[in-house]
Order: C-alpha cells, then structure tokens, then sequence
C-alpha cells in the first residue's frame, strides 16, 4: 500500500514538474557576486519563476522550455534597492506637491515601479509612503496587475512630533501631522503594531533630522535610545526588520545601540559610530549619488533653498565617510533613496561607490547577497542559484572593470518573465 501510495506520488509530482511553466536562458558570461567568479555559457532553467538549475550551454534542457539566448550578454542576479519611495518623485519638491490630490501618488507610483524593474532593479524596499501606497502597488504587483519589483514594504515611516517624519511644511491652523508620531516608548511600540496590522513588512524609523523637513538639523536627534529600542524588540518579536533615518552622529550611535538593522545615509557618523557599526556587524545604506541630482535640478523642481543648502553642507562629507566606514569594514547595502532623483536612474549611484572607495565587486555586492542578506531573504534574491527566484539581469560589457554598464540592462527577468531583452 506503502509503494503504491508513494508511486502514485512520484507521477504526480512528475507530472507537475513536466507542465510547469520553464524558461531555459543562455548567455556569455554568469557572475556569482558572492565570489566574484565568473561562469562562461552558462545555462540557466527556471521552473515556476524560481530556478531548478544552473550549469552549462549544451546540458540538456527541458523538454518545452521556452529558450532564451542572451549572446554577448552577462547576468547577474536581480539588483536590490534598499531605499526608494515609489509614490515620491523628485519634480515636485517644496511646496509646488500639495497641487495633487492624495491619490496621485499612488498612482504615479505604478510609473515609477515599471521604470524600476526594467532598470534591472527586481527587489527595492520602500522605506516610506504616505496612505500605504506601497502596501497597494506591492499587492497590485504581486497579484498581476501592473508591472513592479518585488517590494518590501514600510508604509508611513514615523519619529518624533515634529521631526523629519513628521509634517513641517504647515502652520499650526492646519494641523497636519503624521499619524504615527511616537513622543514615548508606548508610542514607539503602538505605531510598530498598527503599521504591521495593515502591511507593513520593514519598520522605517526617523532617528535623526532630515535634509528635505523644514525647521530641523539633520545631525540632531529626534528619538530617544529608549524609544528606538522598543521600535527593534517589538518588530523583531514579529520577525520583521528595522531602517533608521540617521544622520547625525549621536543618533546613529543611540540606533546601533537599540538594534536597529539598517542605518540609512549615516552621513555625519563619526569615528566611534563607523567602530561600533563595524563591532555589531549593523548595515549602513549611504545613499551617495542622489546630492549630484539635487543639486542639478533640485531649484528647478521647487525644493526650497533651506533644504539645498542642507544637502550641499552635508553631501560631501557622506561621501568622505562613506569610504571611511567601507575601509573600516563596515557592511554596506545598496540604499539611493530613489524618489529625491528620478526611479530608474538606481543603478547611477555604483560609479558614486567606486569612487569613493569601493570596487565594482563590492558595489555589485551590496546591491545583491549583502542587500538580500540585511533583507533576511538570502535563500529568495541576491544569487543566481538553486531555489532562488528567477530573477537576474543582463549587460553587455564587464560591470567587474566598469560599473557604468550596469546603467544600460539590455536584459531584465523577474520570477522567469521576461521583462526587457535585446
């Protein structure tokens, strides 16, 4: 009974195998980013959009699978954004956003998700959106209707009444706020709760002032140590993540402390936080291009002059620290905060990396199995492996000697859907 029952299992999974939807993709070259070696004809079969196999042109391939061969192209695997804000965008700055109604952006985000992914950028993480408007895109995404990355989402970010997450361009006789201001640890762990209820999956926190609020110092901190750490315990217990908005040094050191997961900019961080980032073995997202394109055109998008002279104060400086903190062994991910410069422009900021310091390796590296490993979901993205998601870009060029080619995928594929090809 025992054989037959298992026989009987073998043919149905068998049978499912031989229906499922393959897709067999060929090229010139596979770099593996976790060791920086490069695989020549690779073969590469995807089976339900995650890969079953990964060897070299002439194994044999499934019967039926659909063929797609990429000749003078390299892969690599899906890139990874720990920072944007798809229902942003940076030609409305200042006051000139408050025209639009609140479902624009929202909207505007289905735009922005399309202009990532065929940027080759097949995971982000949206670290802030109003209305939950990237709880709705990644459902829409996710469920077939409009084209995206995979998502990992933050909705409302929060901090402090009156800090960088909270409403500073209005008077007192609009009372506008955040709805998740936390002035207290009880706070801190209310807000975490009621953005998990209604689908949140990273916690986004403002530890710090910001250069785009009004009325504050992005070096100044805006959360107590107290506060932050209730926001890590509490999210992790639900197994979820934690960013913090930090720039300014005493912030940065008070978030490392707590536990939080990721550092986002850490622009001002000084010497004791790059050493203690380095001994706790937190990520830092330093998001080093995006200042060229503020500084560009952010006038002429209407962000106010406050708000520029912020970011040309501390622009040079994230960078100088950026190569500190990379040369002191700090580990980095790939974080641009997409939405202060137009989405599909991410993969811009590699060059920024290399030239502050890092080789193409490690700014390939952060972008994948560092980006997948601060997600926790290592074994899904990041790699182009056994068991992970058919998710993988194309070049033509070396990205190992030039970056710049990764700004210009000629081949884009997520979960096996073709999403750009030559």
């Amino acid at each position: 009974m025992r054989s037959t029952m298992l026989a009987a299992l073998a043919a149905t999974l068998l049978a499912t195998t031989a229906n499922a939807a393959t897709v067999a993709v060929s090229a010139d070259r596979l770099i593996d980013p976790a060791t920086g070696k490069v695989a020549d004809k690779p073969l590469v079969i995807i089976t339900d959009g995650r890969i079953t196999s990964v060897g070299r042109q002439g194994d044999a391939i499934p019967a039926g699978a659909t063929q797609v061969s990429l000749p003078g192209v390299t892969l690599l695997p899906g890139l990874i954004d720990m920072h944007v804000h798809l229902t942003f965008s940076p030609l409305y700055g200042g006051y000139t956003g408050y025209q639009f109604s609140d479902a624009f952006w929202t909207a505007i985000g289905t735009r922005h998700a399309k202009d990532t992914l065929e940027a080759g950028f097949t995971t982000v993480r949206n670290v802030g959106s109003a209305f939950y408007g990237d709880v709705g895109l990644r459902e829409a995404i996710d469920n077939g209707f409009i084209p995206g990355p995979r998502i990992v989402t933050a909705a409302y970010s929060f901090g402090a009444t009156g800090g960088h997450c909270d409403e500073t361009f209005f008077p007192p006789s609009m009372e506008q706020k955040s709805p998740y201001n936390a002035d207290s640890p009880d706070q801190a762990r209310h807000s975490v709760r009621t953005l998990r209820k209604y689908g949140a999956q990273v916690i986004k926190i403002c530890a710090t002032g910001g250069v785009f609020s009004r009325g504050d110092a992005p070096g100044a901190q805006q959360m107590t140590l107290e506060e932050m750490k209730v926001v890590a315990d509490e999210a992790h217990m639900a197994g979820m993540k934690v960013a913090a908005h930090a720039h300014g040094a005493a912030g940065i050191k008070a978030a490392i402390l707590a536990g939080i997961d990721t550092i986002e900019h850490a622009s001002l961080v000084d010497d004791e936080g790059v050493k203690l980032a380095a001994q706790k073995g937190t990520w830092f997202g330093m998001d080093i291009y995006n200042t060229d394109y503020t500084q560009a055109e952010g006038k002429k998008n209407g962000v106010l002059e406050e708000n520029l002279q912020k970011d040309r104060d501390i622009g040079e400086i994230q960078r100088q620290n950026f190569k500190k903190s990379l040369k002191a062994g700090v580990r980095q991910i790939y974080s641009t905060d997409a939405g202060v410069f137009p989405h599909g422009d991410n993969a811009r900021q590699f060059a920024v990396m290399v030239r502050y310091g890092a080789s193409p390796l490690q700014a390939i590296q952060a972008a994948t199995v560092n980006a997948a490993q601060a997600l926790g979901q290592e074994r899904d993205v990041g790699r182009v492996a056994p068991g992970a998601y058919g998710d993988m870009v194309g070049v033509i060029g070396d990205p190992l000697s030039d970056v710049t080619v990764l700004e210009k995928p000629v081949f884009v594929m997520k979960g096996g859907d073709v999403v750009k090809r030559p």
